[in-house]
């Protein structure tokens, strides 16, 4: 497959809103700009401090799992993404999972190309591993988990994440980046920079983002080998503004990594915490290990099985916010079965599917299969369900990707090189 093949212009039928709310996204973040110092420094002490989760019985989930199976992140009681300090280091157990899962910006499913792709977007191929924040300050480096337990205690060359006889540096000097740690070679790919030096990135575009990132961590020593005061490598990963040439490379392209999936950045989105739809992962086999979802066993169900969250009047939802709507549970089977109000339960999509209706969800022909596993905390999303609904009858490949950017409305500008962020 050569990236300059004429293709025809993809057309897709709608099955989401997903572009609708990508549009209503970028007007609300220029509307809710919060005091993006505080959260940041909030987030820098939280994770310097907070006591790690009990285990549960589940096992240690890579970033990978994480991605595929519980999709994320509700609002759930009183529980609230924007916990000071104080409040949460009272967290314990499951509340502080669910609380650092929130503090991360969490990309949807792709299930709709978006419009714009080669003029409004980035791309690049997402690492393999287990996603993390990594906070340096008052001379020591810490990484946690999005479950929130401590992954690594360590030194490290970025600013404030050592002692060493020439360090200096204020008590506010923090920085804060989202990565994600690469086992097998022992490397944190910074994939995204939340503050700096004390300087928070919150209410900055991506496109400012991965540029400052791209700067700041060359100069500071964090991706040189480590040594004494620096036991993990930091790096970068190639970043690709999501033209043709562009997609194409991040897709075929030579990583020191393993690839699962590409992910899509909007140049104007800031770093929103939870699931946004300016942030979209894409898989298929050539570029990912996970594309459909394995059980308990790692095997692929002959069916696609989904979980929902039961509430009142026996709605079945998913983990949007608002929520999804999938349809009603029987008042026999939650009799029957103890169920109430808040139980995340396991369905199969049977043999009707899914059927949509102007860009909506329409009808779900599911088949209850009993309550979900413990460790999991919520439902899945919608844009997950659908994508791996897609993926089994009808995938988004990546000739429909490149399609798309063949296409009249995606054409205003096109540069014949690869061009690169930073």
């Amino acid at each position: 497959m050569a990236p300059h093949d004429l293709r025809r212009p993809f057309k897709r039928a709608a099955i989401s809103d997903q572009q609708k709310r990508r549009e209503l996204s970028l007007l609300r973040q220029e509307q809710n700009r919060r005091d993006a110092q505080q959260q940041a420094r909030c987030l820098a002490s939280s994770i310097l401090s907070l006591q790690s989760p009990v285990p549960e019985s589940e096992p240690e989930q890579s970033d990978i799992e994480l991605e595929t199976a519980p999709e994320i992140e509700k609002e759930s009681g009183t529980l609230s993404k924007d916990l000071d300090v104080p409040r949460a280091s009272k967290l314990r157990g499951p509340e502080v999972r669910k609380w650092f899962a929130r503090q991360l910006m969490l990309p949807e499913w792709m299930i709709d190309v978006p419009d714009r792709l080669s003029q409004d977007w980035y791309v690049y191929a997402r690492p393999a591993g287990k996603r993390c924040f990594v906070v340096s300050s008052n001379g020591t480096t810490v990484s946690r988990q999005r479950n929130g337990s401590i992954l690594h205690h360590f030194p490290s060359a970025l600013p404030a994440g050592a002692k060493t006889r020439d360090s200096s540096g204020s008590g506010q000097s923090y920085c804060i980046l989202d990565c994600i740690f690469h086992e097998l070679d022992q490397t944190y790919y910074v994939i995204d920079m939340v503050c700096w030096n004390g300087y928070s990135l919150y209410d900055c575009t991506s496109e400012f983002r991965f540029f400052w990132l791209n700067s700041k961590i060359e100069e500071s020593g964090a991706c040189n080998p480590p040594s004494c005061y620096h036991k993990f490598r930091f790096s970068t990963v190639p970043v690709y503004t999501c033209d043709q040439n562009g997609l194409y490379a991040a897709y075929t392209g030579v990583v020191p990594y393993v690839k699962d999936g590409l992910l899509f950045y909007n140049k104007h989105a800031h770093y929103q915490t939870g699931n946004t739809p300016l942030v979209l992962v894409w898989k298929d086999e050539n570029c990912s290990q996970y594309v459909i979802d394995t059980d308990s066993k790692g095997e692929i169900p002959s069916q696609q099985q989904v979980v929902l969250e039961l509430q009142d009047n026996g709605k079945l939802v998913t983990s949007d916010d608002p929520p999804v709507l999938f349809g009603y549970l029987d008042g026999d089977i939650i009799q029957k079965s103890g169920l109430h109000s808040g139980n995340l339960l396991r369905f199969a999509v049977s043999d009707g599917g899914l059927s949509f209706v102007d860009g909506k969800l329409d009808k779900a022909d599911l088949n209850y299969l009993g309550k979900a596993n413990r460790g999991r905390a919520f439902a899945d999303s919608y844009s997950k369900v659908v994508f791996q609904f897609t993926v089994r009858h009808s995938p988004l490949k990546i000739d429909d990707l490149l399609a798309s950017i063949n296409s009249p409305d995606d054409q205003e500008k096109k540069p014949c090189d690869v061009e690169m962020v930073g």
